[in-house]
């Protein structure tokens, strides 16, 4: 046996020591400066816009005097839109996942079809704007309506959503579909009591991503269709509207001082709809996770 020499040895583990104390204090560090960015844009934001957040600024339209803008039209607009984008990106999402992992048959054309949905997760949000304009607004004559902004939205988040939901599906043990069949399940059965269930809480956690993407995208929706200026509440899904990032961005492009104030404001009213909705998500995913 060959002698191996101990101070060799205790180089080696002190390098190695060394190395890992330094990518644990840079990546410390890292996350410190994070919390730090965090920390003051939400302090800054607060400061400027809490004492704007008023019962007036829910029930008042926008308007050319920052003391009499509020955020109405466009909470409205974003919950109209958001409930198009959910239920019709969930559906095709998991579906498209469901068929891919369960049905089709792995082959070049699966293969290629993966590929393509894991690259357009990382298409620029203005091409899926173009592509609604295209197919939505032009060619399915929908005009500037909350419909075609929500199915453009979709189109945008749908990557994610199939590629979360395949990893989902994917870690449901092979046990639990096997003690199915064995109990005599159909396939569908299976899918639909066994698998489903159990990869709830990964597909959940993956939309949450994506509709908070949704819910703060500017660019698709301004292509789309959807006004800046809105002083009055969509009556059905082909109604024109405006969403809060569009209205928070024209206010925050005004030259005014106050209206800066206004759009702080405005972002405080999407951390909340954003946590509001996020926490809902949150508490369903945690009910599945307990039950399987």
């Amino acid at each position: 046996m060959k002698y191996i020499d101990q101070t060799v040895v205790r180089k080696m583990m002190g390098k190695r020591t060394m190395k890992n104390r330094f990518f644990q204090t840079l990546f410390f560090v890292s996350t410190i400066f994070a919390l730090v960015v965090l920390a003051i844009l939400l302090y800054r934001i607060f400061t400027q816009g809490i004492s704007y957040v008023t019962p007036e600024f829910f029930q008042n339209f926008a308007s050319r005097r920052a003391s009499a803008s509020g955020i109405k039209a466009a909470l409205v607009g974003s919950i109209w839109v958001m409930g198009v984008v959910i239920p019709i990106s969930l559906l095709l999402g998991v579906g498209t996942a469901i068929y891919l992992e369960e049905y089709a048959k792995k082959n070049k054309l699966t293969n290629f079809i993966q590929a393509n949905i894991s690259n357009l997760a990382g298409v620029p949000s203005i091409v899926f704007g173009l592509l609604g304009l295209t197919v939505f607004v032009r060619g399915m004559d929908l005009g500037r309506s909350i419909l075609a902004g929500g199915l453009t939205m979709s189109l945008l988040i749908l990557p994610v959503i199939v590629v979360a939901a395949q990893e989902a599906i994917r870690s449901v043990p092979k046990e639990l579909r096997e003690a199915s069949y064995g109990m005599g399940a159909t396939k569908w059965q299976t899918i639909y009591r066994i698998v489903l269930p159990a990869a709830i809480p990964g597909i959940l956690t993956g939309s949450i991503l994506a509709f908070s993407r949704a819910i703060g995208e500017t660019a698709p929706l301004l292509v789309a269709g959807a006004f800046v200026f809105v002083n009055y509440l969509p009556e059905n899904l082909l109604s024109s509207y405006t969403v809060m990032p569009i209205q928070i961005y024209n206010w925050a492009s005004r030259p005014q001082a106050e209206f800066q104030n206004v759009a702080a404001a405005g972002i405080i009213v999407l951390f909340i709809f954003l946590i509001v909705m996020n926490s809902v998500a949150v508490l369903i995913r945690n009910k599945f996770q307990k039950r399987y």
